[in-house]
């Protein structure tokens, strides 16, 4: 592997691929795979991520925004792509662009039909989110007759799937609030398919559910932090591989004295003769300023060197002391032998935090493609 010369992003596609084919065998033959690719693929390279996902046999993306779903298409993914938060100002470029919509509430449903309508649409595929204990989005249980006379009154729609969100299938402690959710969506969409005389796709299972809920796995999943390489649990997360490596490197090495100062503020105080090395990074790029004063680190030739003073805009600043190291040497933020979700817990954030906050301007690399 060549080393960084500048900051960048390492995406690795052979580690997608083993988090997706990992993924796929807990899951029976027949239950679809939706893949999560909102938020530029979890902070990667949407593009490049979806085309690979294509390769591997993904049957459905999901994204958050219309906006995400049309990148897509322009780029040339015909796969079926979910819009899990649609805003009615953009229903006619989701047509126009052959998205399909997470309908959550009566308005929503009603300014979508409108338009479809209004385009002459017949049958257009749309999803039905319903609210089983997250209280984020979502009909609640009480508004399925709703939802039946919303979809009974008009032929510019036709209900593709109904699905819900689990709010903690990652902590066993909350086991049976999750299997209430899961029982709630389960019970509303056996009485709607009686009601409405066909059977959408029925899913709730996301990367955890995946895991800890087999029997909820329906007829799709829907899998996000996964693919990138996090399974919300340190047992899972060995299975998995990190997609992402956050690399930089030694811009200036500087030797202070005791008493001298570093950073803004003067946050660091040398207490001894302290060697220290500027890195070009900072919270403009998402390193953020609760990584600073000791509190994460970096890795410097196989060594740990932690990050002090504060973060600057555009730079961050580390102790060196005794590592033998020269300018322009690779320094690694995260993945390889710093795991994000260890780096992201030093700063009292998690992994799904850090990753999607790496900023534009940071290089992304394909590699393993």
């Amino acid at each position: 592997m060549p080393k960084a010369r500048e900051t960048v992003l390492e995406i690795d596609l052979d580690a997608l691929a083993h988090n997706y084919n990992y993924l796929r065998s807990k899951l029976h033959e027949d239950v679809m795979f939706m893949a999560v690719v909102k938020a530029n693929g979890y902070g990667s390279e949407v593009v490049d991520i979806a085309r690979k996902l294509v390769d591997l046999g993904a049957d459905y993306f999901a994204v958050a925004y219309a906006s995400e779903g049309i990148a897509l298409r322009k780029a040339g993914i015909e796969t079926p792509i979910l819009v899990l938060h649609p805003q009615s100002v953009n229903f006619e470029a989701i047509i126009e662009n052959c998205l399909e919509p997470s309908l959550y509430s009566k308005f929503v449903v009603e300014e979508f039909i409108k338009i479809a309508e209004g385009l002459k649409q017949k049958n257009y595929p749309v999803h039905l989110k319903f609210n089983t204990g997250l209280n984020r989005l979502g009909f609640s249980e009480k508004e399925t007759a709703l939802v039946r006379d919303l979809l009974q009154g008009t032929e510019a729609v036709k209900a593709k799937s109904f699905f819900s969100h689990l709010a903690a299938s990652e902590d066993w402690r909350e086991r049976e609030f999750t299997l209430m959710q899961i029982h709630t969506l389960r019970k509303l969409a056996i009485k709607l398919y009686d009601e409405l005389g066909y059977r959408p796709l029925l899913h709730i299972c996301n990367t955890s559910g995946i895991n800890n809920y087999p029997k909820a796995h329906f007829d799709m999943v829907r899998s996000g932090i996964g693919l990138y390489g996090f399974g919300n649990d340190k047992t899972e997360d060995q299975k998995l591989k990190p997609i992402g490596t956050l690399k930089t490197i030694i811009s200036q090495i500087h030797h202070l004295e005791k008493g001298q100062s570093l950073g803004y503020n003067r946050a660091f105080i040398a207490e001894k003769p302290t060697k220290t090395a500027t890195l070009p990074i900072g919270h403009a790029d998402g390193i953020n300023r609760q990584y600073g004063n000791g509190h994460a680190g970096v890795i410097v030739n196989g060594k740990y060197a932690p990050i002090i003073g504060n973060v600057c805009m555009d730079m961050i600043m580390i102790n060196i002391t005794g590592i033998e190291c020269e300018e322009g040497d690779e320094v690694i933020i995260f993945g390889g032998p710093q795991h994000a979700t260890e780096f992201a817990s030093k700063g009292k954030t998690i992994s799904y935090e850090l990753i999607t906050g790496i900023a534009p301007r940071v290089k992304r690399e394909i590699i393993n493609n």
